[in-house]
């Protein structure tokens, strides 16, 4: 059967936003053990847009890996609330940067990797999602463009190739020592893959003694380069050449059915098919877009491109058993846009469940 999750970020890790997971039907959570800032401070929406020039804030301090311990009394909190940790989304890009850069600190880097993995599956925590990503998520605008006006992020044509600046990695800003890493950005796709290939070489051994899957998110925005840099996953087939990089159990995917819309080739049913059937999707990102890369418009869950029922009955006739989460739900208008949009996308969606 397929569960209800709900998706929260650090600072959004207490018992209001617990609560009200669970009253929206959510039985499972998938945790940002990172926060992204903009000049307010964390927001308690949904990710920076990362519009043209700007930047999701500063990364995290490279020496504090997570822990066992840390993740256990974060898990005791979840479980205190009647709900399950399924997965945790990103690692911090200060853990990993010269992992995506092949920069002096990769081996150190990977290292600190397998060890954070191996604290992961003593916790218990079955999914690390991440995103193989230079530029990470960047040239999004928002906009009054859901139903009603209510707010949402997008693309409008513009996909700006100026070099990343130095000192950035994943749209976020390291720490002020590093420098010279622009340069390394700049590279080819077969480079960029060699990096992936080496990365999952070192630490898919380690997920499967731990018990624990990765994830991989495909490019958001899905577009060939950004910032002078390649893109891994913008076409669905690139979800499967992944794949193959090795055949694992702990090598699967973090299946963001708006990006997958987004792709200018193949076919969003034709895909989920595919990779349902491979039994490669961890949990799903439950959202729905207008449009192709590079303009698009993210809308409600029921006013989109996408037939979110049939992509259902497809995970259904594959017995899916996952975790479906709502993301980017659009803003509505009221004191609590935040909340009444992802009330509502979960409403959809736990009637959508109920009817199949």
């Amino acid at each position: 059967m397929m569960k209800l999750g709900f998706g929260l970020y650090r600072h959004m890790l207490d018992r209001e936003h617990y609560r009200f997971a669970k009253q929206c039907g959510a039985t499972h959570l998938v945790v940002h053990l990172v926060d992204y800032f903009n000049q307010a401070g964390p927001r308690t929406d949904q990710p920076v847009s990362g519009g043209i020039g700007g930047g999701w804030g500063r990364a995290g301090d490279p020496e504090q890996l997570w822990t066992t311990d840390e993740l256990l009394a974060i898990k005791k909190e979840i479980e205190a609330e009647g709900l399950v940790w399924h997965a945790i989304e990103n690692f911090d890009p200060a853990h990993w940067h010269d992992v995506l850069l092949d920069g002096p600190r990769k081996a150190e880097q990977l290292e600190g990797l397998q060890q954070m993995i191996r604290a992961v599956g003593a916790a218990g925590i079955p999914v690390i999602g991440y995103n193989f990503s230079l530029a990470g998520v960047y040239g999004r605008v928002s906009g009054n463009w859901a139903r009603g006006g209510a707010g949402g992020v997008g693309m409008e044509g513009v996909v700006d190739n100026e070099p990343m600046p130095d000192g950035m990695a994943w749209n976020m800003t390291l720490d002020e020592t590093i420098t010279g890493t622009s340069g390394r950005s700049r590279i080819s796709h077969d480079e960029l893959w060699q990096r992936l290939g080496n990365f999952l070489t070192a630490v898919l051994p380690v997920a499967e003694e731990a018990g624990v899957t990765l994830a991989a998110h495909p490019d958001d925005p899905p577009v060939p380069r950004l910032r002078d840099t390649p893109r891994l996953v913008y076409q669905p087939d690139m979800y499967q050449r992944l794949l193959d990089i090795r055949s694992s159990a702990s090598n699967g995917l973090e299946y963001c059915l708006g990006t997958l819309a987004e792709m200018t080739e193949g076919d969003i049913y034709e895909a989920t098919e595919s990779y349902a059937a491979q039994k490669k999707i961890a949990y799903v990102h439950f959202r729905n877009v207008r449009g192709k890369a590079p303009n698009y418009r993210e809308v409600f869950i029921d006013e989109g491109d996408i037939d979110m029922l049939r992509i259902l009955k497809i995970l259904r006739k594959h017995d899916f058993q996952g975790v479906l989460i709502p993301d980017h739900a659009p803003q509505m208008t009221c004191p609590a846009p935040w909340h009444a949009g992802m009330a509502y996308t979960m409403g959809w969606m736990r009637n959508a469940l109920q009817s199949l």
